[in-house]
């Protein structure tokens, strides 16, 4: 019993250094479960309560917990991987990857809850970790003199600043009630700032092994000016909302900013190889992320629909898929896997798109059939999205033998 106990604890020290290898190995499982264990719990589990909340809606706290829980970890996975191969420099590793998930995750287990009375402990972690990217964002440019972090640098630096404007109004939230709406949604806003980017840095590459897997060339060249348009656009709307301008103005802003990322749809079309599901997802984040900022601005330009629909639109779909699309090509590239998607990757996306418009759908064009989204089938579609997903990615992400890759 003894030796089947030493062998057990010695696999999972085994998995624990492969997984603090890299920011990738550990964060993205991580996003992958809690993007499918709180919604599912908020939902079916919760019944759209929290068992600890009190003054906060349950509503306020799944925002919250989205995007900067589930897209928080993917962010910080993305970051901790993707900046040291760009800048050739050395990856953060073991304990500061085990550090930054143990603040994460403390504030995961205190918005799991609704635990209001931790509000503190949890504004702490997050801010903590933010703030560490921040500092580690701006090390390397000082370190590497070089400004191809900046764009990171601006958006992660204003997203730490939107949490700390949320946390705050979520201490005195019976005065700030409003404010810690507008920030949450904010924080939103901004991360689709993060998503322009991110897909303009992606996309090159991804299309390039696309065309020419064998990487002796590089036959696809990004158009110059759509490579920063929909982040630049989302920099001037996000402006606009911190200086409270009008509904209209800001409303022709979040056309604006949509109608950018539609129009990165354009470097899908590239042959043939435009059905290839890798193309078709980047491509599909854009199309969700345009389409809900456009359906918000529409909406505060007087359509009678409300700005939820936008928000899911834009969020889950343009976000999550985005987030979906980072794990799955990262995910290959840097286990040496070839940039494929095997079946159930691409089942797994089309679990995602289908709770996106399973959510959406009925709030924009209500049948009798479906009078309401199916709030317990979009849970699990979503969930089932990731979890499919880390089936299929964890036997090699976990893998030593993957440590010897060329990256992505």
């Amino acid at each position: 019993m003894s030796m089947t106990w030493a062998r057990k604890f010695d696999t999972l020290a085994e998995t624990r250094d492969v997984l603090a290898d890299e920011g990738f190995r550990l964060f993205f499982p991580l996003a992958a479960l809690h993007a499918a264990a709180w919604p599912l719990l908020w939902v079916v589990a919760f019944g759209f309560s929290l068992p600890l909340a009190r003054a906060i809606p349950p509503g306020l706290w799944h925002v919250h917990e989205m995007i900067i829980g589930t897209f928080g970890a993917a962010l910080i996975g993305f970051i901790t991987t993707a900046i040291p191969e760009w800048t050739d420099t050395e990856r953060l590793r073991g304990r500061a990857l085990l550090i930054l998930a143990g603040l994460w995750g403390s504030a995961r287990v205190i918005g799991l809850f609704g635990i209001e009375a931790l509000g503190v402990v949890g504004a702490v972690c997050d801010l903590l970790w933010l703030s560490a990217l921040v500092l580690y964002l701006a090390k390397v440019s000082l370190e590497k003199r070089t400004t191809r972090l900046a764009g990171f640098l601006f958006w992660i630096t204003c997203l730490t600043i939107s949490e700390a404007v949320t946390r705050h109004a979520f201490l005195d939230i019976e005065n700030a009630m409003e404010l810690a709406t507008r920030a949450a949604h904010l924080s939103g806003f901004v991360f689709l700032g993060i998503l322009g980017i991110a897909l303009a840095r992606i996309t090159v590459p991804v299309t390039n092994l696309v065309l020419d897997p064998s990487e002796q060339t590089s036959p696809f060249r990004p158009h110059p000016g759509r490579m920063n348009l929909a982040p630049g656009l989302v920099a001037v709307l996000v402006l606009a909302e911190v200086a409270g301008l009008s509904q209209p103005t800001t409303g022709y802003l979040l056309i604006a900013a949509g109608a950018a990322f539609m129009d990165r749809i354009a470097e899908a079309f590239i042959g043939k190889e435009i059905a290839r599901s890798e193309i078709l997802v980047l491509a599909g984040s854009s199309a969700f992320a345009g389409l809900g900022l456009m359906l918000i601005g529409a909406s505060r330009l007087g359509l009678p629909i409300s700005e939820l629909p936008g928000l899911h639109l834009a969020l889950m779909g343009g976000l999550g898929l985005g987030v979906l699309a980072v794990f799955s090509i990262a995910g290959l590239r840097h286990t040496g896997q070839a940039l494929v998607f095997v079946r159930r990757t691409r089942m797994a996306l089309m679990l995602l798109v289908a709770a996106v418009l399973l959510r959406v759908g009925p709030e924009i064009w209500p049948t009798d059939a479906l009078p309401a989204p199916p709030y317990a089938l979009v849970a699990l579609l979503w969930a089932g999205a990731f979890l499919l997903w880390l089936r299929v990615y964890w036997p090699f992400m976990r893998d030593p033998a993957t440590f010897q890759h060329d990256g992505c």
